[in-house]
């Protein structure tokens, strides 16, 4: 049991705490403001305050957990030995900055708080975050910074006891549009046609008439591929299937169709089926829990996972509403056009609400890679180069790797390469 002495235990402190610790280290904690109590501790303990009491290991406090509210810092990103790290603890810190307030900092993303520019989706832009103008967005910091400490704690208490954690991957799936062409209806399908052939799309046009005469010649339709690889890998998996109507951004197939009910029903047998949240239910949080339900009902079982389309999280509010929707777990955090880390982490964790300063009962689990930003590299060898770098980092820190593919790049060939064939290369190189 590690002890930890500070001057005020606020519920920043303790989120920040147990994530570190308790989630990513395994090692058990407890706090203590008592003096006395701190002194007479023989076993492993640590200061963190701003002042140290004797000679223990101190890790000398900013203000950021012992505060409410945001406010907007000038932040210096230096060098801790080779990793970025900010907001400097001085010379008699133990560690050279304050590892809990720059944790806190990128998990709640604080940032994304603070006034920003928003993307056309209306999303918090990469570009503007401290990880990408810093160079560290492929480092998951938090990770790293927690083993680091582990480490000197260990040097200095080498009976503290802790439980390792191993690597792990899953492959998450997304299904916004289960068919290029079939299942679509007879309105949506002949519009397609005409459309195609009034922009001259001729390929499009025979691919589309003989999906007609053969649906499971669909582009699209690779699930059964999908569930076989995954099988034969002994892969976790989870698809997430968007159950919604039809809108500008929403064009699945309906979630009328049996044959689509069925497709949804038959992938729940060998895999975890999660809700693609559509466009539509951003702001409106009803729509949100009849997705839900809706989808639970077609695999009879709890739907508890959710992604939110094109990645788009308004902070606090989309974890509010997924709350008030019974979900459970999210995976939306990341980046859809950048490799990394957007929380500056590899684990699981929980949403912080800075705005009610509390821990929520969602958990957030951080992607690396989604598909589309592997199209900003010129071919397969520099994608895979690109990912292997995300994939040592993970696995330095045994933390969880989690990829995002959808079925629509997977039945086509972009920037040359073929997606399907990609896709086996990639999972049989980075699962284990």
């Amino acid at each position: 049991m590690l002890l930890i002495y500070t001057h005020k235990i606020t519920p920043r402190l303790t989120y920040t705490m147990r994530q570190l610790f308790t989630r990513i280290l395994g090692v058990e904690i407890t706090f203590t403001t008592k003096v006395e109590d701190f002194i007479k501790h023989s076993g492993a303990k640590i200061t963190y305050t701003k002042q140290a009491l004797q000679n223990e290991f101190f890790v000398r406090s900013n203000d950021l957990l012992f505060e409410q509210g945001i406010n907007d810092f000038q932040i210096t990103v230096r060098d801790w030995n080779g990793v970025p790290c900010f907001f400097s603890a001085g010379e008699r810190s133990n560690i050279p900055f304050d590892i809990f307030s720059a944790s806190f900092y990128l998990l709640s993303r604080y940032e994304e708080y603070l006034p920003h520019v928003k993307d056309v989706h209306g999303r918090f832009p990469p570009k503007e975050s401290l990880a990408h103008m810093n160079n560290f967005l492929r480092q998951p910091v938090v990770d790293i910074w927690a083993y680091r400490l582990r480490e000197m704690l260990l040097e200095k208490f080498p009976d503290l006891e802790y439980t390792s954690r191993e690597y792990k991957y899953t492959s998450l799936i997304d299904v916004t549009t289960s068919h290029s062409y079939a299942y679509r209806g007879l309105v949506r399908s002949v519009a397609g046609l005409f459309y195609d052939l009034g922009t001259l799309k001729l390929r499009r046009v025979v691919d589309r008439v003989k999906v007609w005469f053969d649906p499971q010649s669909d582009p699209y339709d690779n699930f059964e591929y999908l569930v076989d690889l995954h099988k034969k890998l002994q892969l976790k998996s989870i698809f997430f299937f968007q159950f919604a109507a039809y809108s500008t951004y929403d064009k699945n197939v309906s979630p009328n169709h049996n044959k689509f009910r069925y497709l949804i029903k038959s992938i729940s047998d060998y895999s975890t089926v999660a809700l693609a949240a559509s466009y539509s239910s951003f702001t409106n949080v009803e729509l949100l829990k009849k997705e839900r339900k809706d989808l639970a009902g077609v695999i009879n079982r709890s739907v508890d996972a959710s992604r939110m389309r094109y990645n788009r999280i308004q902070l606090p509010q989309s974890y509010r509403d997924l709350i008030e929707a019974e979900f459970t777990d999210d995976y939306t955090m990341g980046y859809t056009h950048e490799l990394g880390f957007r929380a500056g982490t590899c684990s699981t964790f929980y949403f912080y609400d800075i705005n009610l300063e509390i821990q929520q009962p969602i958990r957030v689990h951080p992607f690396a890679v989604h598909d589309y930003a592997l199209n900003n590299f010129k071919n397969k060898e520099a994608m895979l180069e690109g990912v292997n770098g995300i994939y040592q980092q993970i696995q330095n820190v045994e933390g969880e790797f989690l990829s995002i593919f959808s079925n629509e790049l997977l039945g086509g060939k972009v920037n040359r390469v073929d997606w399907k064939d990609f896709y086996a290369q990639f999972i049989k190189r980075f699962h284990v």
